[in-house]
């Protein structure tokens, strides 16, 4: 479990091996803990927030979930899909959002048999499907099955942040990054915690 405890840990760990880490963990201190529940719901919520801001996905959230009997895949195939645009989803988000509930129902999705699996094989079992990308794979990961050793490197604020941490001219790529970041192992998701609380409260 990625609570306060772990990621104490964690960081102390960080800090023994890298001292850019070391200096700004003295500076800001721990991150805080956050977990998102696991399954369906959370998955939903991972469509209705793509490239919109925190607010409005919120408020479109609610209204989706108003309109199914249960928030479960069968629930939300039931609904009209003129319904949920008029809750204020695109016609692209219903279509991924009916490919998810559709590929659960079917069985081609198996949500609680992503705990079983490897970082690797639960992130190409999300990605198979419509509308997830790897961040949010890796995502569902880290706050989801509270996965100890993963680090979005698609991640734009966790980029400009290691940018910043490690005095370079400009933010690395993401495959640059994994590699700064490639000695962090096995604690990179208490990094990734670290860094995106870097960005928020490090100077510029």
């Amino acid at each position: 479990m990625m609570d306060a405890q772990f990621i104490s840990d964690g960081m102390n760990a960080l800090s023994k091996i890298d001292q850019d880490v070391a200096n700004a963990f003295q500076l800001i201190g721990s991150p805080a803990p956050r977990n998102r529940p696991a399954g369906f719901e959370t998955f939903l919520s991972t469509i209705v927030s793509q490239q919109i801001s925190t607010g409005a996905a919120k408020a479109i959230l609610g209204r989706v979930k108003s309109l199914l009997p249960d928030a479960t895949p069968q629930g939300l195939l039931t609904v009209d899909d003129q319904l949920l645009r008029d809750a204020g989803l695109s016609f692209r988000k219903i279509e991924y959002a009916k490919g998810l509930a559709e590929a659960v129902c079917e069985g081609r999705f198996d949500i609680d048999g992503l705990a079983e699996m490897s970082d690797e094989d639960a992130i190409t079992a999300i990605t198979a499907l419509r509308g997830f990308g790897r961040w949010s794979a890796e995502i569902y990961l880290m706050f989801s099955l509270n996965r100890p050793d993963i680090f979005p490197a698609d991640d734009l604020a966790l980029l400009v942040a290691l940018g910043r941490l490690k005095n370079l001219a400009d933010k690395p790529t993401p495959k640059q990054a994994r590699d700064l970041v490639a000695h962090w192992a096995p604690y990179r998701s208490v990094g990734s915690l670290f860094l995106w609380h870097y960005y928020r409260g490090a100077p510029a």
